[in-house]
């Protein structure tokens, strides 16, 4: 089914009217002691950031740069490309509320695993000035990266559970547990997640982990 960007708009909207009443009345995190508009609003900001993803478009600059003046023009005053790009950490928080907000069902079989969010290619590492005080270096599996990690969880039937956004070099098992708050069943996850404590702790919630064993280790029967 075509999204409409209209649409999208519209749903972004009237979460942001909800998250600036949060933001005035002082119910969210925030180190800012002005808070300025721009040309962009807040609501186009995380449209244009997250229609990209409905785009046919491979990469974020041309969806930017072409894709976006070109079907959209007039739709939104899209200031620079360097610019959208050091905007974007205004839409951390907002985005990681509208994806709790998304929440699955409980099903009683649930997935866990974190990716890598690189915000520039491992050569600019030393020169990189946006989210200069947020992002850290960490490891994945895809090698070393500067950025954030996505930690995920969700349901057998591909649904979102609970969704963390940390800097590069937090730890998966760090994220674990509170990401499986209030879940119980059986919890699939990789080798990443192999933990003595964390399987204790999630057993005493009625949530059953299953992770991969590594060469050096035994396997264990696991009981219903």
């Amino acid at each position: 089914m075509k999204k409409c960007i209209t649409t999208i708009y519209y749903l972004i909207n009237n979460f942001c009217k909800i998250y600036l009443e949060w933001e005035h009345n002082k119910l969210l995190p925030s180190d800012k002691k002005r808070q300025r508009e721009g040309s962009l609003r807040l609501c186009e900001l995380l449209t244009i950031v997250l229609y990209f993803y409905l785009s046919p478009c491979k990469d974020f600059k041309n969806y930017y740069l072409y894709y976006l003046s070109s079907k959209y023009k007039g739709y939104f005053a899209l200031p620079s490309y360097s610019r959208i790009i050091q905007l974007w950490p205004r839409i951390i928080l907002p985005l990681a509320l509208i994806l709790q907000l998304l929440k699955g069902e409980s099903s009683g079989i649930y997935f866990i695993d974190s990716t890598k969010l690189s915000i520039c290619h491992n050569k600019r590492t030393s020169n990189n000035r946006v989210f200069g005080k947020l992002a850290r270096v960490g490891m994945s599996s895809y090698g070393w990266f500067m950025g954030y990690k996505l930690h995920l969880v969700i349901n057998n039937k591909g649904e979102i559970m609970a969704i963390k956004i940390t800097k590069g070099n937090a730890g998966d098992l760090a994220s674990a547990d509170s990401l499986t708050k209030g879940l119980q069943g059986k919890l699939f996850g990789d080798k990443a997640y192999i933990s003595k404590n964390l399987f204790a702790k999630l057993y005493a919630r009625d949530l059953r982990l299953f992770t991969g064993i590594r060469k050096d280790m035994k396997n264990h029967l696991h009981l219903n």
